[in-house]
């Protein structure tokens, strides 16, 4: 029996929906807990969380959203809608998920939109009827999603076999991926794919000019190659160049590919066909790669970034560039983390939102189309959940209502 608001309650709200902290209903009284309180698998699911989806920088493709073309630079909420679940940001497209229903909007010139057609929108359009989407990932002119039954889709741009369907063929409409159901985890970067089984095992296809398929060689595939025989994967990143970070489930982090501006982390510029772990550490959680730079959180709320610091993206206020990790300030409060074309994006575990590097659309959120090489806080709100870059101009986030 616990107290809650001057009632005793000896049970718990009844409770309908996914029980992932995330989504369903509840009726009854609700105890005013801490996510991490509730965390646990014999925790009571949250209340639904509501979030609007927000847009801002290049606008040129109706990337943002608003019905309109022109760039912003600073946040705009896209239509009326507060049940966006997940965005992903392309190359001037984005792609959403609504309570299991996928939307797209911006530049279609390849199908990559998968409504059918090569025709841009400035709003959101749903992909198909289904509601049974469950994660997306928007590359840089192609798409992949992944449905609540395990199954895996692509379309967009098939050049370099980049869909993984054994060609190279357009598509402007999802297309199954084989006939496995365990795929758990989807990212496409620039021509390539990657993804990670329920079994852990990592898989990639595509483009391999500079060995980012982590095959020890050079040579496009078409279909999924998986990268050695370990099972231990636990997540891999979406890159806009052509590098490749993944993290493991013992917190290690690997990279390998193009490494030209130090973006591997390997204190070299040596490109690399197969999967080099980036120090000893054992302490990574997340990894976000940009065009050429590379953005990654450590367990402790650590912030840590290197390779091209051009225009400030490494946030150590200057535009010098790494080939080892760096931290970003002294700060552990760092939640999430997503880098775009020559800029970063990350959000602080108070709910606030930030950003720094290149602004020349006013992609940094901030107002102005100034360049900033130290985190620069987007706003005043403490109410952003997640944020996604773009390849050049433009981001989405959600927000609590």
């Amino acid at each position: 029996m616990r107290y809650i608001g001057g009632v005793l309650s000896a049970t718990p709200p009844t409770v309908t929906g996914p029980t992932d902290g995330e989504g369903g209903s509840a009726s009854g009284i609700w105890s005013l807990e801490t996510q991490s309180q509730y965390a646990g698998a014999s925790g009571w699911p949250l209340p639904t969380v509501l979030r609007q989806l927000w847009t801002w920088g290049m606008n040129s493709y109706g990337q943002l959203g608003d019905g309109g073309s022109a760039n912003k630079s600073s946040p705009v909420q896209v239509g009326a809608l507060n049940t966006w679940k997940d965005v992903s940001c392309g190359k001037h497209f984005k792609v959403g998920l609504q309570e299991g229903k996928l939307y797209a909007f911006g530049r279609n010139t390849w199908g990559n939109l998968g409504v059918g057609n090569t025709t841009s929108y400035s709003s959101p359009v749903q992909v198909g009827a289904l509601t049974t989407w469950s994660k997306v990932s928007a590359g840089s002119y192609a798409c992949a999603a992944i449905k609540t039954d395990g199954t895996l889709w692509v379309w967009g741009r098939g050049a370099n076999g980049g869909l993984g369907l054994g060609n190279t063929t357009d598509y402007s409409s999802p297309v199954q991926l084989g006939a496995l159901t365990t795929w758990s985890k989807v990212e496409v970067s620039n021509y390539r794919m990657a993804a990670v089984k329920t079994d852990g095992t990592l898989w990639m296809w595509g483009i391999n000019s500079t060995g980012e398929l982590g095959q020890g060689n050079t040579t496009a595939n078409s279909s999924p190659v998986q990268v050695g025989s370990l099972t231990t994967w636990a997540s891999v990143s979406k890159v806009f160049g052509g590098a490749c970070l993944a993290i493991k489930t013992d917190g290690t982090l690997w990279a390998w590919g193009l490494n030209g501006e130090g973006q591997l982390g390997l204190d070299d510029k040596t490109n690399y066909s197969s999967p080099v772990q980036v120090g000893s550490l054992t302490t990574w959680l997340t990894v976000s790669g940009g065009y050429s730079h590379t953005l990654a959180t450590k367990t402790t709320g650590a912030l840590w970034a290197w390779g091209n610091g051009s225009f400030g993206q490494l946030g150590q206020g200057s535009g010098t560039g790494y080939s080892s990790p760096v931290q970003v300030g002294s700060l552990t409060t760092w939640l999430t983390v997503s880098g775009g074309y020559a800029f970063t994006i990350a959000n602080k575990t108070d709910g606030t939102l930030w950003s720094w590097g290149y602004n020349n659309y006013g992609q940094l959120g901030v107002g102005n189309m100034s360049n900033y090489s130290s985190p620069v806080q987007v706003g005043s709100l403490t109410t952003w959940l997640k944020s996604s870059a773009a390849y050049s101009g433009g981001a989405a986030t959600y927000q609590v209502i």
